[in-house]
């Protein structure tokens, strides 16, 4: 489909005829006209509205121009094919790990985003461009990082953060790479982050309101309820009283097995063997040997991780 619409005068007519072709590109997909992702500078695809209000948004505020692959609204989305699947790392340690102590991501920040373990060696591979030609302190991916820590540390809006990434790239040497929306800012985040799940809890960490418990409102292990409550002593349902994140291990398993290094140091102690016979690891202590022979599904289970794939 023709995008070259995304970049004419917003007062031309190339421009009023693309943002109706993509309106009537949007209903066909999401056979809907009353929920839809605004792709505005202002919204960047982080609100819905209807039709009528979509297209005067596009108007007057102008679209984002860096959403050339219009995933939120039917477009298959377009795989990266030339970054490396394999995260190379020196000395057993990532490149970036840095990211874990600089990033702090809001509530929600990411959504469904990340879900594909392999997005994690393509951000890697792209974030290692230097955040302008000549640059040797930041690259991208470092600068992006550091940007969105200030973002989250001073609770900056959305709106607030897209207009600071245009400026810095304003303020920066022509061909820097520093994305110019919040939009495509959490494209590249994105893969940082690993899902996880949030679950209402009993203030005295009786239970977790899940499966048998989803519907209830009162534990029913000490009575206290499930809802918080407010300064005038007046419970404020549906907000909860606790919340506990869990972070699925498969996801990051899957992320530690991409490196071919890691994995063989995490399947090494299946693979070795005792040459003098004495204890130079866990492995081979008789509590190792014990666990072993107890639960051999889990030895099993580790013996066909193969890492190579």
């Amino acid at each position: 489909m023709d995008k070259s619409w995304m970049h004419s005068d917003r007062r031309s007519k190339a421009y009023e005829f693309g943002v109706e072709a993509f309106l009537n590109f949007s209903v066909e997909n999401l056979l809907t006209t009353t929920h839809i992702r605004c792709p505005c500078v202002k919204c960047v695809n982080l609100k819905m509205f209807g039709v009528g209000i979509i297209r005067d948004h596009l108007h007057f505020n102008g679209v984002d121009q860096s959403y050339k692959n219009w995933t939120f609204h039917g477009e298959p989305w377009e795989a990266t094919t030339n970054a490396s699947r394999n995260v190379e790392e020196d000395d057993g340690h990532s490149r970036y790990s840095f990211v874990s102590e600089e990033i702090d991501m809001d509530d929600n920040d990411f959504g469904d985003f990340g879900s594909d373990p392999y997005e994690f060696a393509n951000v890697i591979g792209d974030g290692d461009q230097p955040v302008y030609p000549g640059c040797r302190k930041y690259t991208k991916l470092s600068a992006l990082v550091k940007l969105y820590n200030l973002k989250a540390k001073h609770g900056m809006s959305d709106v607030c953060f897209t207009e600071l990434l245009i400026l810095q790239g304003d303020l920066l040497l022509e061909g820097n790479t520093i994305p110019t929306s919040m939009y495509e800012a959490k494209k590249t985040l994105c893969a940082l982050g690993l899902s996880y799940e949030k679950m209402h809890a009993c203030p005295n960490d009786c239970i977790l309101y899940r499966k048998e418990y989803e519907d209830s409102t009162n534990c029913p292990s000490c009575g206290i309820s499930r809802w918080k409550e407010g300064k005038d002593s007046i419970l404020k349902e549906g907000v909860p009283a606790k919340v506990v994140w869990y972070f699925p291990p498969i996801p990051r398993f899957k992320r530690m097995f991409q490196s071919h290094e890691t994995a063989k140091s995490l399947t090494w102690h299946a693979a070795r063997k005792s040459i003098d016979g004495r204890m130079s690891h866990p492995a081979d202590s008789p509590s190792w040997k014990l666990l072993d022979d107890k639960w051999p599904e889990f030895v099993h289970d580790v013996d066909l991780i193969d890492f190579r794939s």
